[in-house]
Formats: structure tokens, C-alpha cells, sequence
């Protein structure tokens, strides 16, 4: 009778031991980001981020965001992505079309520990657990320079802003502070998740003329009212309920 006890226990502990070895091999809660690509390169370097949640996928490949469901069975990834319709320059405009072959092809997935590994017949794809080789940078208090301005019909860069450097910072007092580029300007926002909700920010100077004064209308505009707010790595993104935003790194 005790023999027949311990072997019930040692099964009941082996099937437990399987189960927790299944859920520890799946991707679904974590995000990873490519390391390496072997075979058809992402335009523009990528990398591309993949995010795994309530069997749904998030992956972005240096343009558009893409969403739709993941069914992992079997080995392969299968998904159908319905993406944002954002413009892009080159070569970063290409990126969707090979994210999209590359997941339309079903690639073959392994996970082991931290590392994701993709492969089709023409890419092989490793990733890497984005918490650990690239944590994301706090929302509040840390200082975020515009790289991009965002709007409905495209993403833009340009040497004045890139000389201008305009910067934003959330801080804990619910207080907002930054540089347009040409003015400094102060504020108040609330943070709630993802969400964050400016009451217009005042610039502490005169107007601007010229590309500069367009810097200061487009940063200023994104500033006023609720935006979502999308942090990746030291890359934060806020857009506007009307298509309108802005893309910033951390300093």
C-alpha cells in the first residue's frame, strides 16, 4: 500500500513538474527583441520586437505597429497582423513588408530560458527576452528628447529639429517641464497606466518664427489633452487621439 502511495505521488509531482516545464517554455507574457537575423535582413536594422499577451501578438519591425492573434500549436507561429497605415522614409518604409513575410510564412518557434528563435525557409530569427537585455526606461522623471514628429499621414525628421533637440519631462510632482526647441515650457499632466492627460502646456517665451515656430506648434499641440504613451526601451511614443504625436528617446 505504501509503494502504490509513492508512485501516485511521484506521478502526480511528474505531471506537475510538465505542466510548469509547458507554461515556462511559451513566449506568452514577455516581450523579445531580434538579436541576430540570418538570411533576409529587416530593412533599416529592425530590430524586431515581438510581444506575446493573452494569445495575442504585438510586433513592430521599425514602422508600423502590428496586432492580431498568435497560435503557437504545433511549433509554429501563426498569426494575422492588422498593422497601423502610418508613412515612413526608406529604407525604414520596408520594414512592414518583411515583418509581414516573415510571419505570414509561419516560422518554426523554440524558446529556451531567454532566447526565441524564428526560422522560415529563408530568415532564421533569434530573439531575446527584452527584460533582460533591454529593460524599459520609467515613464516619469526621466527626460525624453523628440526625435519625430507624427502625424496622421507621417512620420518626420529633419536637421532643424535635430539641432533643436526639444525635450519633455514628466515628473513626480505631476509637473511637466521641456524645451520646444526655441521656448521652455511648464505644465501639468496626470499618469494613469499608458495613459497620460496634459492640461496645455504655456511656453515662457514669444513666438517662433519660421521651421523652428513649426517644431514648437507640432510638440506643443501633442501636449494638450490625452495621449496614450508607449514606452520601449529608452524609446518613448505618444500619440494623439487625432493621429497627431510624437517620438522621443531617453537622455
Amino acid at each position: 500500500m505504501r509503494l502504490i502511495v509513492l508512485l501516485l505521488a511521484a506521478l502526480v509531482t511528474a505531471g506537475c513538474a510538465s505542466t510548469a516545464a509547458a507554461e515556462e517554455a511559451s513566449p506568452d507574457g514577455r516581450t523579445f527583441v531580434s538579436a541576430t537575423v540570418a538570411g533576409e535582413q529587416i530593412p533599416g536594422g529592425g530590430p524586431l520586437t515581438l510581444s506575446f499577451a493573452d494569445g495575442q501578438l504585438s510586433a513592430y519591425a521599425g514602422c508600423n505597429r502590428g496586432s492580431g492573434p498568435a497560435d503557437l500549436a504545433d511549433g509554429r507561429l501563426s498569426t494575422r497582423l492588422a498593422t497601423t497605415m502610418m508613412g515612413c522614409p526608406p529604407p525604414f518604409g520596408d520594414a512592414d513588408a518583411w515583418m509581414g513575410r516573415f510571419l505570414e510564412a509561419r516560422p518554426a518557434w523554440s524558446l529556451s530560458a531567454d532566447t526565441l528563435t524564428l526560422t522560415t525557409e529563408a530568415t532564421t530569427v533569434t530573439l531575446r527576452d527584452k527584460a533582460v537585455v533591454d529593460p524599459d526606461w520609467p515613464l516619469v522623471g526621466t527626460t525624453w528628447r523628440v526625435d519625430t514628429l507624427v502625424s496622421a499621414q507621417a512620420a518626420m525628421t529633419s536637421v532643424a529639429l535635430e539641432q533643436a533637440r526639444p525635450t519633455l519631462t514628466l515628473n513626480a510632482d505631476r509637473s511637466v517641464t521641456g524645451w520646444t526647441g526655441c521656448n521652455t515650457f511648464y505644465g501639468r499632466a496626470e499618469v494613469v497606466g499608458s495613459t497620460v492627460t496634459f492640461a496645455p502646456v504655456t511656453t515662457g517665451g514669444p513666438v517662433c518664427a519660421g521651421e523652428l515656430g513649426d517644431i514648437e506648434r507640432s510638440v506643443v499641440g501633442v501636449l494638450d489633452g490625452t495621449v496614450e504613451a508607449i514606452v520601449d526601451a529608452d524609446r518613448l511614443t505618444l500619440s494623439g487621439v487625432k493621429g497627431n504625436g510624437l517620438a522621443l528617446r531617453a537622455e
